[in-house]
């Protein structure tokens, strides 16, 4: 048993989250590393309101980095470099016992090979392996130089890191695997999700560019579902932030949408749903967990759609289909998401059709498919992170 905290020389840990989906990861890992070690560990690094919350001061606000597309990156580039310099210069500073980066790899692998560059004694865990089985494969042997572990949340990734001769990489567990309670129907819930009409949830994205791409195709593929003379009941969530551009886009909608606010409305959502049309993304897995049959599609810039096309490696892009190790879901992209396939293809999810039940059925494995046992994501995140700490040379 470990002696009292004051006994122990403090652990230092740097990490850096710089979007709200890493922000929460590393506040889940920062609070069982804390009840690890108690008062013996310092924690420094980039985040955002929840890893605040768990004692971290940031160098820097992330919004400063909510940069998204190609051609934003370009014109923002001088920005992300003078961050990046200065995030390498604080890690180097502190001297930690362990650098946790945590997704964003656009930004945080960029700062861990220049760390590793400077000071090799420094181990380096990733939280959230970046796409490597979809693009850029070559990146995972990259890694090996500059990353000792890599925290996987999709099961298949272990093995695709064997493959593809990447460092070391465990499953650690998806956080939407716990939450499965607040995604899935009670009885009331269940009745509704089953009842007439049914529920059609629209999810255009997260971000303000997704929504300028989606909106308009989205909402001529419902004008189009209508007109046929299918009835449904349409529910739009969002954040807070995304409310202006969403009040916009639904304005020339012949059907208007109820607009629901926030995470805790968005999952009461997720639970009375027979159906969704989503932008492809991580809801697409959180719409599969709740059980709710979908069409995806996605719609980016010219420049952007050039680039991935010429990149991608996988025969799908949702991640539903890539966890099942089966395309049950269909997608629309690019010229193929129009109106009318988008029309026709919910047609049949809304029905009880065969692309439904086969849906509903792949969806019923998912918990045995991305099952950690009894740990929490956080947990086992953590035990790897200690483990790592404790091999390197700076624990000696």
């Amino acid at each position: 048993m470990a002696g009292p905290a004051s006994s122990r020389v403090a652990r230092k840990i740097f990490l850096i989250a710089t979007e709200e989906s890493g922000d929460r990861l590393g506040a889940h890992l920062m609070k069982v590393l804390r009840q690890r070690l108690g008062d013996a560990v310092n924690f420094e690094g980039v985040g955002g309101l929840a890893m605040a919350k768990e004692g971290l001061r940031s160098l820097f606000p992330i919004e400063e980095l909510s940069i998204i597309g190609f051609s934003a990156v370009i014109k923002q580039l001088p920005k992300v470099l003078r961050l990046i310099r200065q995030t390498v210069r604080a890690v180097l500073a502190a001297r930690p016992d362990v650098l946790v980066i945590i997704d964003s790899p656009d930004f945080t692998h960029r700062v861990a090979r220049r760390v590793r560059a400077r000071d090799p004694s420094i181990p380096i865990v990733d939280y959230v392996s970046p796409s490597v089985w979809a693009w850029r494969p070559g990146r995972a042997r990259a890694m090996r130089v500059y990353i000792d572990h890599v925290l996987a949340l999709l099961p298949f990734e272990p093995e695709e890191y064997r493959r593809l001769s990447g460092p070391p990489c465990s499953y650690v567990g998806h956080p939407l695997t716990e939450q499965l309670g607040l995604l899935r129907p009670n009885a009331e819930e269940t009745a509704r999700r089953n009842g007439t009409p049914p529920v059609l949830l629209v999810l255009p994205g997260s971000r303000r560019s997704e929504i300028r791409h989606h909106m308009a195709v989205f909402g001529e593929a419902l004008d189009r579902l209508n007109a046929a003379g299918r009835e449904f009941e349409l529910i739009l969530p969002t954040m807070p932030h995304l409310l202006e551009g969403i009040r916009e886009g639904v304005a020339s909608w012949q059907v208007a949408p109820r607009i629901v606010v926030g995470e805790q409305e968005k999952r009461a959502a997720f639970r009375i749903a027979t159906a969704a049309l989503a932008k492809s993304g991580t809801v697409t897995l959180e719409l599969a967990l709740a059980g709710v049959p979908m069409v995806t599609a996605y719609r980016t810039g010219a420049l952007e759609a050039f680039i991935v096309r010429r990149a991608v490696t996988v025969t799908s892009v949702i991640l539903a289909n890539l966890v099942l190790g089966e395309n049950v879901v269909p997608e629309f992209l690019q010229e193929d998401c129009t109106a009318e396939k988008l029309a026709g293809a919910l047609g049949e999810v809304l029905s009880d059709s065969p692309m439904r039940r086969r849906q509903l059925e792949a969806f019923a494995r998912l918990d045995g498919v991305m099952s950690t046992g009894n740990q929490p994501p956080s947990v086992r995140a953590a035990d790897i992170v200690l483990a790592t700490l404790r091999r390197s040379r700076r624990s000696a």
